[in-house]
C-alpha cells in the first residue's frame, strides 16, 4: 500500500490489507506491507504484525521525511527487531542531497537497518553515476 498517512491506518484500510493477505496466501504476492508517509503511519507500521516490509523516507538533513532522522531510524529500528524488511526511500532528499551525494549514500549504508533503498533518476548516466557511488560507498 503506497502513501499511508494515517494514524490509524491499519484498521481504516482492513479490507484492503485482507485482499493483500488473500493474495499472499495464495501465492500471488510473496509479502505485504506499506510506505508511509507520516511519523503516526510509520509508528502504526512498526507495531502491525501484517507489515512485513515497509517503505520509509530517511537521510541524513530530515529532508522530505516523516520527523528527524533520528526520530525515524528509532522506528525503523523498531521495525528490524520485529522481523520486518525496511526499504529506505529519500536518501537524497528528494533532490535535497544532490551535491552531497555520496553523504547520502554513506549514511544510509551505515545505518545498519536498511535491507534495500531506492533512488530515483533522471538519466541513464546519473543511474550510473550512482551505482559507482554505491560501490565505491
Amino acid at each position: 500500500m503506497h502513501c499511508v498517512t494515517e494514524p490509524d491506518w491499519t484498521e481504516r484500510y482492513k479490507g484492503v490489507m485482507d485482499v493483500f493477505s488473500e493474495a499472499k496466501q495464495k501465492g500471488i504476492i510473496r509479502a505485504h506491507g506499506c510506505s508511509c508517509h507520516s511519523i503516526e503511519a510509520l509508528r502504526a507500521a512498526a507495531k502491525s504484525p501484517w507489515v512485513e516490509v515497509d517503505f520509509a523516507r530517511i537521510n541524513p538533513i530530515g529532508s522530505h521525511m516523516d520527523a528527524d532522522p533520528q526520530t525515524v531510524v528509532s522506528v525503523l529500528r523498531e521495525m528490524k527487531s520485529a522481523g520486518k524488511a525496511v526499504v529506505g526511500m529519500k536518501i537524497l532528499g528528494q533532490g535535497d542531497l544532490a551535491k552531497r551525494q555520496d553523504e547520502a549514500i554513506r549514511y544510509a549504508l551505515s545505518l545498519g537497518i536498511l535491507d534495500a533503498f531506492t533512488i530515483g533518476t533522471e538519466s541513464k548516466s546519473q543511474q550510473e553515476d550512482l551505482i559507482r557511488r554505491i560501490a565505491a560507498a
